[in-house]
């Protein structure tokens, strides 16, 4: 039997030669157990473990940003930024492929960029949700313009209400705005006058197609259905995939398009390019439209009914006009030597608007002529343009499903 003396000093001796053993085992390698002292680039480290980082946000953040208000002039916000006239004119050259700093108006924003050395890096309209326009500054000082749609969502909104006083004022308190009461009565102006046709107690729906993005309304709308009742007759006019409109039987509300704004045929000298060469700076930029090969003073007609939206003087785009035909259709004719018509002026197709010339940047005098579609640049010789007054069987087919479709949207059946 063990004493506890003799079982402290086995205690004592066993630790001893755990010590000893271990101090005399033979040393291995550990690496981990190693330190090697180096210099880490910790800037480095931060860019790649965080590509968003805020100071990378701060940098991008712009020199100058206004919200565009009445009586604001190009000259003015581009001083007002620090950037002088000559940037200014070369930002406007390259902007004769979107003619887009003409068309700003009061709400819009304009932001710029500048770099170290107080050049303008990059210009940006901020005209809606659904659309902007960028201007970026090339190693050699010119600029590259890009135009963003986005599409969104569309979403239909039907609209009714019952006539007590004048359209207007029964249309605005059933939800319409003053646009979309304008667009409704120019679309049935052969059809009604509506300051002396209506009564009380007439009703009216109205199916609307409204622009959605990230959730949130755009404020771009368009109407596809339209119907009027008055007594025993009802008005009405159908959105057709064409984008035109007719009414139950098929016969078009406003008169067909001409492919052509001229009263005879011109050689083609440029044709609608997204990626064209450009023959005076030499950069891949679109042409957006169609040149005819057009002597000075050549008469210039409208392809279709509308109201003239802009008449202008534009450095490189020289004089021009700007037709809003509805339906979402828009038309622009550049380098006139004289304009015939003024804004806000009403035209009929085969009207003559303009003389063709050689105002602003050109070659040689020409017209240089563009189809716009929702906003966007189309080929005007290949677009679907409504260019009949009636769908033919096969057309009125298609088309009497839709307009069921959109007659049960309208609670009509």
């Amino acid at each position: 039997m063990l004493t506890k003396s003799n079982f402290h000093k086995k205690i004592i001796l066993g630790a001893g030669l755990m010590i000893g053993a271990v101090i005399l085992w033979p040393n291995q390698p550990v690496s981990l157990s190693q330190r090697i002292p180096i210099d880490l680039d910790i800037e480095a480290l931060l860019v790649k473990l965080t590509p968003s980082a805020p100071m990378d946000i701060f940098i991008n953040q712009p020199d100058y940003v206004k919200e565009v208000a009445s009586g604001d002039t190009l000259s003015d916000l581009f001083a007002d930024a620090g950037v002088d006239q000559k940037t200014m004119y070369r930002v406007l050259e390259v902007d004769l492929d979107v003619l887009a700093l003409d068309t700003l108006k009061p709400g819009n924003k304009i932001s710029f960029w500048l770099n170290d050395k107080g050049e303008l890096q990059k210009l940006e309209l901020y005209f809606s949700a659904a659309r902007q326009v960028t201007f970026s500054r090339f190693d050699d000082g010119d600029y590259n313009v890009e135009e963003f749609h986005h599409d969104g969502v569309w979403q239909n909104r039907a609209v009714s209400g019952e006539i007590h006083g004048s359209f207007y004022v029964s249309a605005k308190k059933a939800g319409l705005s003053a646009a979309e009461i304008q667009r409704v009565e120019s679309l049935l102006k052969e059809k009604l006058n509506f300051a002396r046709d209506l009564r009380a107690g007439d009703t009216f729906s109205v199916l609307m197609n409204e622009q959605f993005i990230e959730g949130n309304a755009t404020g771009a709308s368009d109407i596809i259905a339209v119907t009027i009742h008055r007594g025993r007759n009802d008005i009405n006019a159908y959105q057709n995939s064409d984008g035109n409109f007719y009414d139950e039987q098929g016969r078009s509300l406003s008169r067909a398009f001409q492919r052509i704004p001229l009263q005879k045929n011109y050689r083609i000298s440029s044709s609608f390019d997204r990626y064209r060469h450009h023959p005076v700076t030499g950069r891949t930029a679109p042409h957006n439209g169609t040149d005819f090969a057009t002597p000075t003073g050549t008469p210039v007609v409208a392809p279709g009914d509308g109201v003239v939206s802009l008449v202008t003087k534009h450095r490189f785009a020289g004089t021009y006009v700007v037709i809003d035909h509805g339906n979402k259709y828009r038309t622009r004719y550049l380098h006139l030597s004289k304009a015939l018509v003024h804004k806000g002026q009403r035209v009929s197709r085969g009207q003559v608007i303009a003389l063709s010339g050689n105002s602003g940047r050109v070659t040689g005098p020409h017209l240089h002529y563009e189809f716009h579609v929702n906003g966007r640049p189309v080929n005007p010789m290949k677009a679907n343009i409504p260019l009949a007054s009636q769908l033919s069987k096969k057309e009125m087919s298609e088309f009497q499903q839709l307009v069921k479709v959109r007659q049960m949207m309208m609670g009509q059946t």
